[in-house]
């Protein structure tokens, strides 16, 4: 009797991995019946993850996007998944333990069945509370094993800590290739080794098409006893998201595995509304490039789920970077140029800082580190220059030990600057806080909403659900959108022609062919000549940020993204009036999914604050302003 497979629907991943933003919930409502109508998925991936926070970003209240898109598929009785990670939640950071417990409550409540945690250093004592409080609030606790390719990542070394999360009382085991590296034949071992032991254990698989193993390795672990497949469907399939449902169900069918049949007219229904979420603003966020498969990946193993915000990052970067590449006489790089450059330093470096398995938030974290080690380099700046406080967090064992030693130049580095390691218990770090922020909440005068989720929003983002709440959110992201748009419009217009008296004056345009942006110079007439304004912002000296022209001492932001004055609710926002001290935090930079403190270059009071909390700021852009 030919064995089943089942699938399940990676609705919010097909999303997060191909861009930055999810569909709205009025859009998913529109997709939830199509999708059940398909009649092929017993589970579909609802929320988790980053959805939260995307959420919050554009400016609609995650918890009845999670109810009103969950809810259709609990009436059909298909199971909703979410994704965690374990110690940080559906955050970045670490979670304290009683913000923890109210998530999982609040999630059963809004109609998630499955909680699919994971710890992205897989230390299972990170993912021993993630299960204890998903059983305890009826939830199916899933531990994830977070897979990648080195030489401490072995078949044993997965089946060993499947035993160790099932001991610990998970319900299910999810396999989870997050860039699509782990090689087919040991996948299926591991699986084989799973099932060996604990033969009524579900066992689902997750895997990333990006370096194009995906079909191979899915055919291999349902061969070795897997009995759910995560799956996407077009125009969201292949590249940096995941394998194709046709695809996979043929395939299985092929092998002799009881597979669904798809009903077709309800899947071209999901694809064409998919289609237009796309066209109506989600395809702003969406860089071509992520929807190709790409081997370059497996070299450098960074996971389908960081590409779409990565793409969309390095846009950004290659921005910052060339404009100081300009001011400085140094020849301009291309974005092809910067993306390669990544590539190799995250190899070059990986086995350096532990060997942390590539996924949310320690890939962000290695790609973080490893980006500005490159564009420092670039700058004449040594490796190392800027490594934010997660990282030293995940360097040091403060959220778990890495499988791997750290070089003895990062040993060396951490002892110089005064930081010590820690080998116990992470959750231990982070106490809990609940009371606290109950109390903040409440001198706010905001409601902690049905079931507590809007507590457990704010005490899991509370800078975003601000933003939020205040309208800045949604007004930041409408002015991005419009400006996305605008440029996209202006790039489509045909060129001007040129009059014949127009001056001999050369220009720097900006030109985007297929999605690529070039820097092209075009000089009209006397080509010989460079008109002194244009030669004299060519060679402008870089800006100097130590102080400015009426006395004050500025400090100046080393990077760009969005100012933040705390990243906790613990923590003190910077005032006018402050004293500083040089070594001082006074804020935060949030730039591909970290906080990056920034510190006092030099000491005095606080005299103003150059910019709000919450706002997009460029790198070298005055902050603070000391006297």
């Amino acid at each position: 009797m030919a064995r089943e497979i089942q699938f399940c629907l990676l609705y919010r991943d097909m999303w997060q991995s191909s861009g930055k933003y999810v569909p709205r919930v009025d859009q998913l409502v529109r997709v939830a019946q199509p999708i059940i109508d398909m009649g092929c998925f017993t589970r579909v991936e609802t929320n988790g993850g980053g959805f939260e926070q995307i959420n919050l970003l554009f400016g609609e209240n995650p918890n009845k996007a999670v109810r009103d898109w969950t809810q259709p598929f609990n009436d059909a009785g298909i199971q909703t998944q979410m994704l965690e990670r374990g110690l940080n939640g559906i955050r970045m950071n670490p979670v304290p333990a009683d913000v923890r417990r109210l998530m999982f409550q609040v999630k059963k409540k809004q109609g998630t069945d499955i909680a699919r945690s994971f710890d992205g250093l897989n230390d299972y004592r990170n993912l021993e509370n993630s299960i204890k409080f998903a059983n305890e609030a009826g939830m199916i606790s899933q531990a994830a094993l977070s897979v990648t390719y080195s030489k401490v990542h072995t078949v044993d070394y997965y089946i060993e800590l499947a035993d160790k999360l099932i001991s610990l009382g998970a319900k299910e085991i999810c396999i989870k290739d997050m860039a699509g590296i782990g090689r087919p034949v040991s996948l299926g071992k591991i699986v084989q080794g799973i099932k060996a032991a604990h033969p009524d254990v579900p066992v689902q698989y997750h895997g990333h098409s990006g370096p194009g193993f995906s079909v191979a390795s899915i055919l291999e672990v349902a061969r070795a006893g897997a009995d759910i497949i995560d799956v996407a469907m077009e125009p969201l399939s292949w590249g940096t998201g995941h394998a194709d449902l046709l695809t996979v169900k043929e395939m299985l069918k092929d092998a002799v595995f009881k597979v669904p049949e798809v009903n077709m007219q309800a899947y071209m229904q999901v694809r064409a509304l998919t289609q237009e979420f796309i066209d109506d603003f989600l395809g702003e966020y969406i860089n071509s490039r992520n929807r190709l498969m790409n081997s370059l990946l497996i070299g450098p193993g960074l996971p389908g789920g960081m590409m779409g915000s990565l793409m969309a990052d390095l846009e950004n970067n290659l921005k910052s970077l060339n404009k100081w590449m300009q001011k400085n006489n140094k020849p301009q790089i291309t974005q092809d140029e910067l993306l390669i450059k990544l590539f190799e330093e995250v190899e070059h470096i990986w086995p350096m800082m532990g060997y942390p398995p590539l996924v949310t938030p320690y890939s962000q974290y290695v790609k973080n580190v490893a980006l500005m080690n490159v564009m420092n380099m670039m700058k004449g700046k040594e490796r190392w220059a800027m490594i934010d406080d997660n990282t030293w967090d995940m360097l040091l064992g403060r959220v778990g030990k890495l499988p791997g030693p750290l070089a003895p130049e990062l040993v060396e580095l951490a002892k110089a600057q005064g930081r010590e390691f820690y080998e116990g218990a992470p959750q231990d770090l982070y106490p809990d806080r609940l009371p606290e922020i109950k109390q903040e909440m409440q001198e706010l005068g905001w409601d902690f909403g049905q079931d507590d989720e809007e507590l457990m929003e704010f005490a899991m983002h509370k800078e975003q659900y601000m933003a939020y709440k205040s309208g800045k959110a949604k007004e930041n992201f409408e002015a991005d959108l419009q400006k996305r748009r605008a440029a996209k419009k202006a790039a489509a217009q045909p060129a001007a022609t040129t009059p014949a008296a127009m001056p001999t004056m050369p220009k720097v345009l900006q030109v985007e062919v297929g999605g690529e942006r070039y820097t092209v110079k075009v000089s009209y007439g006397d080509s010989n000549g460079v008109a002194d304004s244009q030669a004299a912002e060519e060679k402008a000296p870089p800006q100097v940020a130590s102080s400015s022209d009426n006395g004050y001492a500025e400090i100046i932001a080393p990077i760009e993204g969005n100012f933040m004055l705390t990243k906790d609710s613990s923590e003190k926002p910077l005032a006018v009036g402050d004293t500083v001290n040089k070594g001082d935090v006074i804020g935060y930079i949030e730039a591909m999914k970290v906080y990056n403190a920034i510190t006092a270059d030099k000491a005095g009071t606080v005299a103003d604050i150059c910019v709000a909390n919450g706002d997009h700021i460029d790198e070298d852009d005055v902050i603070v302003k000391l006297k």
